[in-house]
């Protein structure tokens, strides 16, 4: 007998009928002979009209008592799918995150879980129940609610598998598993079979909305066994069909995979550069930049500098688009005190990335992708590299072609 962990999201628990069915699926993995626990998020909307209702009060909610209210979704989410496995026979118990015990930090709105204590989990396995544990949320040492920022049900679920050493940790979701590209933009993308943590990890990096990044970095430190699937299938599907309908996260490169040049096109349209023009060229300059940003928890992401000359040089970097106004605001102060000449900020682009294990293994992947975007007049504003990666930021209104041209290029509709 094996242990499974569940993680569904919004959608997957969106209305009390797909409450039910998510009941059928637990109760056909429970009768095969597992054990399950299943962490579920709010049912979709509910996360952001509690939000609202917390700012019809208060403009800039207070972070301790939005967590309070914001974890309730997921409390009314437990409950129902508790009820829901009882009506249909299967013992159930659910469980808040504070009545598991999931020890957080005191960052609310944005906590890291510190240790689960997972006494209370493995007595009802014992004893047969299924667990059903509310995703998003803990509690810190002093007994306050905490939640761990949006998509964080992911890493509920996947540090649930990491303490109880499940043997598998399966996000179930609204698509059947990770693609080449996004189908919407791209139709002939392919569902992969396997792919490697480390490119899920950068996929996740470059805006793939599939999996949450935190979660696939919690993932990786603690070496746990990911499978994406869909909710959406019937219920009753065999345990043997539905598995091979999903995409299984491995740590393990195969022959196959090395074969695969790239394994897929990933991009984020949330972003925004930012370019500070005239800069003094000396040691500590970039620090003296990005550390007041860094203190406002602004994720920097893209950087590059140019070489300086007659002491001065340019420096950019890029932020997700709804960071852009306050790190524009801090820049006017730092630039001030720095002496650089202007910045200039642009929230009209886009990063796009081809990521690839094979990358490793093999030359002319940045070559090839430059020379397709340019024979499509497309300009690269910015570049950033990893083993696996490569990353271009590049005009909003070319995002989508600059997909199809490389998902085409490299021939991923063959994958």
């Amino acid at each position: 007998m094996s242990l499974i962990v569940q993680k569904y999201g919004g959608t997957s628990v969106g209305s009390t009928e797909r409450i039910k069915n998510v009941a059928k699926r637990v109760a056909k993995w429970k009768a095969a002979g597992h054990d399950v626990v299943v962490v579920v998020s709010a049912m979709s909307g509910e996360t952001n009209r509690l939000i609202a209702l917390a700012k019809d009060i208060q403009a800039h909610p207070d972070p301790r008592e939005l967590d309070v209210i914001a974890a309730t979704g997921e409390q009314v989410t437990i409950g129902l799918l508790a009820m829901a496995l009882k009506e249909i026979g299967v013992k159930a118990r659910s469980y808040t995150g504070a009545q598991v015990r999931i020890l957080t930090d005191r960052a609310h709105t944005k906590a890291r879980i510190l240790e689960i204590d997972e006494n209370n989990i493995r007595r009802d396995l014992k004893s047969g129940h299924v667990v059903v544990v509310a995703g998003f949320q803990g509690v810190d040492e002093g007994g306050n609610i905490t939640t761990l920022g949006r998509g964080g049900s992911d890493t509920s679920g996947v540090a649930l598998a990491a303490a109880l050493k499940a043997q598998e940790c399966q996000i179930y979701t609204d698509v059947d598993g990770v693609y080449t590209t996004d189908p919407r933009i791209v139709p002939e993308a392919q569902r992969l079979k396997t792919i490697t943590f480390e490119e899920m990890l950068e996929m996740a990096s470059l805006g793939s909305k599939v999996l949450q990044i935190r979660s696939v970095e919690f993932a990786g430190k603690y070496k746990v066994r990911l499978r994406v699937l869909s909710s959406l299938t019937p219920p009753d599907l065999p345990i043997e069909e539905e598995a091979k309908s999903g995409t299984l996260i491995t740590f393990e490169e195969d022959a196959n995979m090395e074969q695969a040049l790239v394994s897929g096109i990933a991009f984020n349209r949330d972003e925004a550069k930012i370019t500070i023009l005239g800069v003094p060229d000396r040691p500590g300059i970039a620090y003296q930049i990005l550390d007041p940003i860094a203190d406002a928890n602004i994720e920097v992401d893209v950087i590059v500098q140019n070489i300086g000359k007659d002491g001065m040089t340019d420096f950019s970097f890029t932020v997700h688009r709804n960071d852009l106004k306050k790190t524009m605001d801090i820049l006017k102060l730092v630039c001030a005190h720095i002496g650089a000449r202007e910045y200039i900020g642009d929230d009209k682009c886009c990063k796009v990335g081809v990521v690839g294990v094979g990358m490793r293994s093999h030359v002319g992947v940045a070559s090839k992708m430059f020379r397709a975007l340019a024979e499509e007049g497309i300009n690269i504003q910015m570049i950033s590299t990893s083993e696996i990666k490569i990353t271009v930021v590049i005009d909003e209104k070319y995002m989508e072609l600059a997909v199809r041209v490389l998902h085409k290029v490299f021939d991923l509709e063959m994958q």
